[in-house]
């Protein structure tokens, strides 16, 4: 079995490109340990004690490492766990874990059911156009909600964290959402 590594935008992020389905719907982000004993790969990757955040995608993992921490000393245990768990075929979640879902204490915004047609062009946008580049980085981008003109989005993955993400919100994501759906004024995250 080969992994693949990719660089991302992200320096204390790699993404792992296992060759296979990692997810078959969904994503699923971890920040904590304690988040992270849904999944037996996960805990295992945060076992190593460098490791601040593990990201699961369609076909790849990303995993975050500790401020300092040199990714020459890391990679090679973490590509021995993501081995070990895809060729013995291990489940991705502990029975009763939850999948995919986005935790339930998260911050969202109610939409306005009189905003539906507008929210309903921004989720399209960031469906079809966003989270699709975004995936190639490594990381995820969820719709939290649309309040006044303002669209909230959480980043996940390579994308928490990284250095040129306010600079992917504010010149990218913001700038097309705002190209095609005018009622859009601002991108934030949350």
């Amino acid at each position: 079995m080969l992994i693949e590594t990719e660089a991302t935008p992200n320096p204390a992020t790699l993404k792992f490109l296992p060759g296979r389905s990692v997810m078959d719907a969904g994503t699923r982000d971890f920040a904590t340990p304690e988040e992270a004993e849904a999944s037996p790969l996960a805990d295992a990757l945060f076992g190593l004690g460098d490791v601040t955040g593990v990201f699961f995608g369609r076909d790849f993992v990303s995993v975050t490492a500790a401020p300092a921490v040199d990714w020459r000393d890391l990679k090679p245990d973490v590509l021995a766990i993501l081995m070990d768990h895809f060729t013995a075929q291990m489940p991705l979640f502990r029975t009763g874990g939850a999948g995919f879902s986005v935790p339930a204490e998260e911050e969202t915004f109610a939409d306005n059911p009189e905003d539906a047609d507008i929210v309903a062009q921004i989720k399209e946008l960031i469906e079809t156009r966003v989270r699709p580049a975004v995936a190639n980085d490594g990381g995820d981008i969820v719709y939290r909600g649309f309040d006044k003109g303002k669209v909230f989005l959480r980043m996940q993955g390579a994308c928490a964290g990284c250095p040129s993400s306010s600079a992917t919100l504010k010149n990218g994501i913001e700038q097309l959402l705002r190209h095609y759906v005018p009622e859009v004024t601002e991108v934030r995250a949350v």
